[in-house]
């Protein structure tokens, strides 16, 4: 089994996304082939740039929560770490 991982992609238009999976491959492919999460759906090429390692799903979720709270300056300042 994979392990889990927390990720945050850069859309088309610049936003940011967080989520988690156990297959990153598999999971950046459906986010642009439009069968990941619909707000990804319309803002199609999305980029990888930000992965971090978890123990398990749940430390994922939680982990995914604290991210998703930060402002998008603490988000950047993540991503160029």
């Amino acid at each position: 089994m994979n392990e889990w991982v927390v990720y945050i992609l850069r859309c088309r238009d610049n936003s940011l996304y967080t989520g988690i999976t156990n297959n990153m491959e598999k999971r950046l492919k459906a986010h642009n082939g439009g069968k990941g999460a619909k707000y990804t759906k319309a803002r199609r090429p999305v980029v990888l740039v930000y992965e971090e390692n978890a123990a398990n799903r749940s430390a994922a979720q939680i982990r995914e929560a604290e991210i998703k709270k930060l402002t998008r300056v603490e988000k950047l300042g993540m991503i160029s770490g």
